[in-house]
């Protein structure tokens, strides 16, 4: 069953920022994830819910999903993230 990594972004150091996106691709890649939304506009049409930057991440299953969170070559590239932004990570099983 896929799986999907929701996550929500609120950036406050922009350069920094931009070094991660430049990096991950190819991690999520290296686990079967491909994306499915990478920013854009959101627009909240029912609850308070704004993210400033959304991003979903389709996987074949949790378990790679679990992987790539848990790679060790991605734990440099999470540490700019967490330099660089504020985050809620959300995984979902489902169609």
């Amino acid at each position: 069953m896929s799986a999907y990594l929701i996550v929500d972004i609120t950036v406050h150091d922009q350069d920094r920022y931009l070094e991660y996106v430049k990096l991950v691709p190819q991690l999520i890649e290296k686990h079967g994830g491909d994306y499915l939304i990478r920013g854009g506009n959101a627009t909240a049409l029912e609850g308070g819910w704004q993210p400033e930057r959304l991003v979903l991440v389709r996987f074949p299953d949790a378990q790679s999903a679990r992987a790539f969170v848990a790679d060790p070559d991605y734990a440099p590239v999470k540490a700019i993230r967490h330099q660089a932004a504020d985050t809620n990570l959300l995984l979902v099983e489902g169609v």
